[in-house]
């Protein structure tokens, strides 16, 4: 019986008992106990908790379900998975325990050809809580089972809850014997891999709290009705029903292993460590698809973080079986093609969860490749040393420089006997971030500390600020300090920060870059690259002495950078703009989540929980900014109160302090926010706005580029000129060329795609010709050689398998090398007499491989990896040669 048949009876039998039919929830639900949905009676909890009126009194449902507490358990053995799909009845009030177990009863063992699944009633068992009597006495009424197959079980096995505060009640579970060829005699309590679980049937009367009963805590009361929740797990009937071993091999998990299979050429049950690997891909690929499916992004945090660690871990079993390509993608379509029948979001959703994945995949390939040979050379060193556990200072290494996560760390360090020092490890992480936190404020207060800024301050009082009106200012040195200490004065080529009692420098605040310019006296000039408010009131420019001395006390002129100034205002009012144009068109959650304001470009961060903006979304904003220009609005800004700016429909930020007195930029009546920085006297003057990209830079925050102006129109100029020149090669209007170009760049797929057709059964012609020339070493016969560039590793790995081959019943090696650009694949291959001899693949592989910067290993027959140095090649085949005259 296939899986979505399964799916589909139990709909189907319950509806049919007046149970109405609901969808399953999303894995991410809005419960703050909970990181993903991990069981079928979630959605329902407002019911069962009495704090909604139920809208139905019956409901059946097939729950989506990620639990994730166990990820490195999953593969080592077939028992553990993340995703699973539980099948539920439930009663808000109505039926209780009776009702329940007939239900439960009926369905299992009904006749297939009546919509049942089957089950021969002399295999089951049932368990109940230890003192519920009246459930024990219910399955002997309806079920006539013996009571010696109804056994009795403490909380810790029978009372059910989430494992978070919420509803629960004890609990009766329906189990299934597989045979003597599993385990023992004795029923569930004595053997759980003989006698599988299958459906829970939770009495839901209970409310819990922190401590769950399960563990002896006492429960917190009554729920306001006694409810039925139950669970079937699909995946553990579709086990039983299809005659297989595990969850791993019925008729939606095991496609993907098959894929894994084709793509690595190895097979599933062959191989211990493989079969991990093969078990990881498959559970996690399922996983990651319907997370993504249902709004996760890879990330550094929380689900994101879940995510990323699932779908890396399947990019690093797949590399450790040898397949070098991107294969999420190709994962990710299996998963699609078994799952969209039942979830058809899947199939309609898939352009989206395939660009996640691949451009996952890609992001993480870079860090794997450069992070594993540091992590390989760690281990190394710790073992050699004799040591069991790797410092602190690695992982710190490999996470700060390469972005491994510390999990891939730990999980690495396992499989060659080693631990980690996380303590150290976390010991760094602090240390980094408090340095973070000091360069942070050391940037606003620079070397003197607050305490020198903060004497200015009290000395002279707060810095007059010109800038909305003025350029060019004339102002007394009220404060000079070199190092950080207070200085009389500083001569040519010091580095100095200097207050003035009145500037028209603007300090680097809300998005908007500092000024630069120059501030000169009678007898001296100085450069001011930076200027920074360290205290609340206090502007300080930061530069160098250019020529003469600065003395404290001195009058100077202080002059702004006044085109640089402008194109910053420009783009700070662009950013008001755009700002306005996303909240019309996405709604008020597009709020700002941060900006730059830098001299012809923006950026603009904001929140977006529904995702990407469409491009036509992006097109229209645009295109309504630029009106906005066009019609030439006049910018005003005004000092009010804050209730007033509100009441006004002025754009506060949350997270912001703000005082008794605000400043409002108005550009026309389209936008309208609170602002402290400098801006275009009319919208006309920013001339044109070109949205650049739009991306995500977190979860459920995206980020708009933007050039302005002057940067704006010599893009739009160069996009032109190529534009044109491309119509003029293709020989086509600028329209056609989108078409055009898809239609050669699918040729040359074509035409690749034959290439290497070719080029693969060039290679395996040659095979005869490479066994004939193999040299003997030490009584091996060796062929070791460069092949072609470009070879995949897919035809690598056969060329070599061919060669050895034709070698017959000699003791020989055949290794094989292909450069790709700065890479170079390569695959060793023994043959059986050579094995005889102690010759095995995987062991040759770290003679040679620091000749080309590579890591790879493999079993004693074939070993294949790549790596960085192609330059190496030849001095990898020499090493070849030297590690086997010495073996």
């Amino acid at each position: 019986m296939q899986t979505h048949d399964i799916s589909n009876r139990f709909l189907s039998y319950f509806r049919n008992n007046g149970h109405t039919e609901v969808p399953s929830a999303s894995l991410i639900l809005n419960d703050p106990n909970l990181l993903f949905v991990n069981a079928g009676m979630v959605q329902f909890k407002p019911y069962f908790l009495g704090e909604e009126p139920p809208p139905y009194p019956r409901a059946t449902s097939i729950q989506k379900c990620v639990r994730t507490g166990d990820i490195e358990e999953v593969g080592k053995t077939t028992r553990h998975a993340t995703f699973f799909q539980m099948a539920g009845n439930f009663s808000f009030g109505d039926y209780f325990k009776e009702g329940a177990i007939e239900h439960a009863w009926n369905l299992i063992t009904g006749s297939p050809a009546d919509g049942g699944y089957g089950f021969d009633p002399e295999r089951l068992w049932a368990t109940v809580y230890h003192d519920d009597d009246e459930a024990f006495a219910l399955w002997r009424k309806i079920s006539g089972l013996p009571e010696e197959r109804i056994q009795r079980r403490g909380a810790e096995d029978n009372y059910w809850d989430m494992g978070v505060p919420g509803p629960g009640g004890p609990c009766s579970e329906i189990y299934v014997d597989r045979g003597p060829a599993y385990g023992r005699e004795g029923g569930p309590v004595v053997d759980e891999d003989r006698f599988l679980e299958i459906w829970n049937l939770v009495f839901m009367q209970d409310v819990r709290g922190e401590g769950s009963p399960k563990k002896g805590h006492p429960v917190l009361g009554e729920l306001p009705k006694k409810n039925i929740d139950t669970g079937l797990g699909i995946e553990r009937v579709a086990t039983l029903l299809q005659g297989v071993e595990n969850v791993y091999e019925t008729d939606l998990v095991r496609p993907v292993i098959v894929k894994a299979e084709e793509m690595s050429g190895r097979r599933y049950g062959a191989d211990r460590a493989d079969d991990v690997r093969f078990r990881v891909i498959a559970d996690h690929a399922r996983s990651g698809v319907l997370l993504i499916g249902d709004g996760v992004s890879p990330g550094n945090e929380a689900r994101g973080y879940v995510l990323r660690r699932l779908l890396r871990r399947i990019v690093r079993s797949v590399r450790l079986m040898g397949v070098q390509e991107p294969v999420l993608g190709e994962f990710a379509a299996v998963v699609r093609d078994t799952m969209s029948p039942f979830y058809p979001e899947l199939a309609t959703d898939f352009a989206r969860i395939d660009a996640v994945v691949r451009n996952e995949e890609e992001s993480f390939l870079a860090t794997l490749s450069s992070g594993s040979r540091i992590f390989d050379l760690a281990a190394s060193e710790t073992k050699q040393r004799g040591g069991e556990v790797l410092p602190g200072d690695k992982a710190f290494q490999l996470h700060d420089t390469y972005g491994f996560p510390i999990d891939l760390t730990l999980e690495m360090a396992a499989e060659q006997g080693l631990t980690v020092d996380e303590a150290g490890f976390r010991r760094l992480m602090a240390e980094q971030r408090a340095r973070s936190r000091k360069h942070a404020e050391e940037r606003k207060v620079g070397h003197a500390g607050g305490g020198g800024y903060r004497s200015i301050l009290d000395t002279h009082g707060t810095t007059d600020f010109l800038g909305y009106r003025e350029l060019t200012a004339e102002g007394r040195v009220v404060g000079l300090l070199v190092d950080g200490e207070p200085a009389p004065a500083a001569g040519a080529g010091t580095e100095v920060e200097i207050v003035l009692d009145r500037t028209p420098f603007y300090a680097e605040g809300g998005g908007q870059q500092a000024d630069t310019g120059r501030i000169v006296g009678s007898a001296v000039e100085i450069e001011v690259r930076d200027v920074q408010s360290p205290v609340a009131g206090l502007n300080v420019h930061r530069g160098v002495v250019l020529t003469g001395e600065v003395t404290l006390d001195e009058t100077v002129h202080a002059r702004v950078d006044a085109t640089r100034r402008r194109a910053v205002s420009r783009a700070h009012s662009a950013t008001h703009l755009v700002h306005a144009g996303m909240r019309k068109a996405l709604g008020t959650q597009a709020a700002q989540a941060g900006s730059l304001n830098a001299p012809g470009r923006l950026r603009f961060d904001f929140t977006s929980p529904g995702g990407a903006v469409p491009p036509s979304v992006l097109t229209d904003v645009e295109d309504e900014v630029n009106d906005v220009l066009l019609h030439d609005y006049d910018v005003r800004a005004e000092i009010t109160t804050l209730d007033e700016a509100r009441k006004s429909g002025a754009i506060a930020f949350f997270g912001e302090k703000y005082g008794d007195k605000v400043r409002v930029i108005s550009i026309g009546e389209y936008s309208k926010e609170l602002c402290g920085g400098t801006h275009v006297h009319r919208s006309g003057e920013i001339g044109v706005v070109k949205l650049l990209s739009e991306a995500s830079i977190g979860a459920g925050v995206r980020r708009v580029e933007a050039l302005v102006g002057l940067d704006a129109f010599r893009f739009l100029a160069r996009e032109h000129v190529l534009v044109a020149q491309l119509a003029e090669q293709f020989k086509a209007r600028p329209e056609e060329l989108p078409e055009r170009i898809n239609a050669i760049v699918e040729k040359l797929r074509v035409a690749e795609k034959e290439l290497g057709h070719l080029r693969a059964a060039q290679l395996l012609s040659s095979a005869g010709t490479l066994a004939d020339q193999a040299e003997d070493v030490g009584g091996i016969s060796l062929v070791a050689l460069a092949a072609p560039d470009a070879v995949s590793g897919n035809d690598l790995r056969t060329l070599a398998s061919e060669v050895r081959n034709r070698l017959g019943a000699r003791p020989g090696v055949v290794a094989l090398f292909s450069t790709d650009g700065p890479k170079v694949n390569f695959v060793v291959a023994t043959t059986a007499a050579a094995r005889d001899r102690g010759v095995a693949a995987g062991k040759l592989v770290p003679a040679f491989a620091p000749a080309i910067e590579a890591r790879g290993g493999g079993k004693p027959d074939l070993a294949q990896g790549g790596g960085t140095n192609p330059a190496g090649v030849g001095a990898a085949i020499t090493l070849l040669r030297t590690a086997l005259g010495t073996s």
